[in-house]
């Protein structure tokens, strides 16, 4: 059989995190003798340091810079917005400029990549991304149907925050305080997913460049496929939008 994992950006929460997944399971996967294929959107450079990241072989990861094989399938990409062009480019500029990556240097992925940016933010609003503001809020409080996410001894820095060893202590500055959950064990507590897609997001912002080649295809969502033997397609999942790459997001390989 074959896992084909088709990711968004590999600077993206969706890619960092059901990549975390992979990695844990791929001795069961070698033992069901189910090959794993995983292509992210990006290059050669965001392929190494993503691996490096993860810690997902190189040898299953594979890189499509235009997203063409996620647009051939028809994959989600957010609302079907569009720049009005009424909008001038001195606009555009303007906010792009506020944005990680800035202003792209070929002025003809200007509205392409102000486009993404729409498109991608919507759906972190939850419009065109059904699934996204309950995932993002599941993050904050906690599940105790999903296992933990942060290993006893993770710390997390963010600038002046510093969450950990585990969940807690917290520092944020001059402040420190002590989550009530700290001890607990056997469920993803609270905040705890969050501090995971901190620490994913301060390693993207980072490195923005290296992982975001081409910023106008940020929007573009991704999807799981499992084949048998002859190829035939045993199962399939499409991303909604952002943090919704499982449609059971709580234990995102259940399907298997």
């Amino acid at each position: 059989k074959a896992l084909v994992v088709l990711l968004p950006q590999l600077g993206e929460f969706d890619s960092a995190e059901m990549c975390e997944q992979l990695v844990a399971v791929r001795p069961d996967l070698q033992e069901a003798s189910i090959d794993l294929c995983v292509v992210g959107i990006g290059d050669a450079a965001g392929a190494g340091r993503f691996s490096e990241f993860t810690g997902l072989p190189l040898d299953v990861l594979r890189v499509d810079p235009d997203a063409a094989i996620h647009e051939a399938l028809g994959l989600h990409a957010g609302p079907e917005w569009s720049v009005p062009d009424a909008v001038p480019d001195s606009v555009l500029t303007a906010l792009l400029g506020t944005l990680p990556g800035g202003v792209p240097a070929d002025d003809a992925q200007l509205r392409p990549a102000f486009t993404a940016w729409l498109r991608y933010l919507a759906m972190c609003a939850g419009i065109g991304a059904p699934g996204t503001l309950p995932e993002i809020l599941r993050g904050y409080l906690g599940d105790r149907s999903a296992p933990e996410r942060l290993a006893p001894d993770a710390v997390v820095t963010a600038g002046p925050v510093v969450i950990g060893p585990g969940v807690g202590p917290v520092k944020l500055g001059p402040i420190s305080y002590a989550n009530g959950w700290a001890e607990e064990e056997g469920y993803q507590r609270p905040v705890e997913l969050a501090t995971v897609r901190l620490r994913n997001m301060v390693e993207v912002l980072g490195r923005w460049s290296t992982y975001v080649a081409n910023p106008t295809k940020l929007a573009q969502r991704g999807g799981t496929f499992l084949f048998d033997a002859d190829g035939a397609a045993l199962y399939e999942y499409r991303h909604r939008g952002v943090l919704t790459y499982s449609s059971t997001m709580s234990r995102p390989l259940t399907f298997l």
